[in-house]
């Protein structure tokens, strides 16, 4: 098992945007410096629960200041860009960082940010998905000329710069339901799992995905991504004693809205493509501790914890994308001693 770090960077309540940025770069120095294998950064846009509205930027910067770690994104939510920009912003990172980047892609679901561009959320699957075979194309051909629903190239063109790595950088998709994980599986790219989603629809969507892929006559041995909140303390009780704490500090309403529901605003119901996830995002504020606990946290002891990565491991997953605390208003030297805790007394039980 892989681990990865993940980061939101959330702005809370008195920080600068320097303030988040300057937060988030000295936990990914750290992360390299623990051992951890990748960081993945996300993408928002228009409010304070993400301020990194471009992904390539950032990883750029990040690519300077480390020197071993994966540079990933988690994700790019392509039908927001040109995908001919995206392929070369992201052929321009891995260059920067010596064939270190991971390029986690979407088509998102928070109908804010797409009211924000015009452009229409019902549209999202096949923008992605054309931008996404613009993308490959680019990185994989000579020259190429795309005539699309959405997108064209005009005359034929060819990438400068062109990704360092053969063929191209490893590519995973957000998705979870099943008709998601189905259509990525029967062409083989991997899934990176959402964080929302139960531990048992993880492990079905894994599992979907490994046979869907095996019947495509795909080889085995893919590195599908899961994404969870970690926490690790050195007591179960000293763990549901922090959860609660962590809880009373945030207001997941900020996070589960109308704003990042999925939703037609002509019709009040999720938006076309989107009826998998009705409601979803307007419940997310009465979850209950148990149910944090039993079925969506990486949370607990060393042994507790283990248990909980084996089963994500032995279901297929073979990279952990941790995020320890996006939404934690938690001081720096807090969040370091959360991950040293985490590298010291978890990670070497997968080595």
């Amino acid at each position: 098992m892989k681990f990865s770090t993940f980061h939101l960077f959330h702005r809370f309540d008195g920080q600068s945007f320097k303030d988040v940025y300057d937060y988030h770069l000295e936990l990914i120095e750290l992360a390299e410096e623990l051992g951890f294998d990748g960081v993945r950064l996300a993408e928002h846009h228009f409010r304070d629960y993400g301020v990194v509205p471009n992904l390539f930027t950032m990883l750029a910067h990040a690519a300077a200041r480390t020197s071993r770690i994966r540079l990933g994104t988690g994700i790019v939510v392509l039908p927001l860009h040109d995908p001919i920009h995206v392929a070369e912003e992201a052929a321009l990172v891995d260059v920067l960082s010596g064939g270190r980047l991971d390029l986690g892609i979407g088509r998102g679901y928070q109908s804010f940010e797409f009211d924000g561009f015009g452009i229409d959320l019902a549209e999202a699957r096949d923008r992605c998905n054309e931008a996404l075979e613009v993308i490959l194309g680019l990185w994989t051909r000579e020259t190429y000329q795309h005539e699309g629903k959405f997108y064209r190239t005009g005359a034929e063109v060819s990438l400068a710069p062109r990704p360092m790595q053969d063929p191209h950088p490893p590519v995973h998709v957000a998705a979870v339901s099943p008709e998601t994980v189905t259509l990525y599986a029967e062409r083989g790219l991997p899934i990176l799992a959402d964080p929302a989603a139960t531990f048992r629809k993880v492990v079905q969507a894994a599992r979907t995905w490994q046979e869907t892929a095996a019947r495509a006559g795909h080889p085995p041995g893919a590195e599908l991504v899961v994404a969870r909140s970690v926490y690790v303390a050195p007591t179960v009780a000293q763990a549901r004693q922090d959860q609660a704490r962590f809880e009373a500090a945030f207001d997941r309403s900020r996070i589960f809205n109308e704003r990042s529901a999925p939703i037609d605003a002509a019709t009040g119901r999720a938006a076309q493509g989107f009826e998998y996830y009705q409601d979803r995002y307007l419940k997310g504020g009465t979850v209950s501790a148990d149910f944090r606990w039993e079925q969506l946290e990486v949370i607990g002891d060393p042994a507790r914890v283990i248990e909980q990565i084996t089963l994500l491991r032995d279901a297929g997953f073979a990279n952990l994308l941790c995020d320890f605390g996006s939404t934690r208003p938690m001081p720096v030297e807090e969040m370091k001693k959360v991950m040293r805790f985490f590298a010291a007394e978890v990670m070497p039980a997968f080595a």
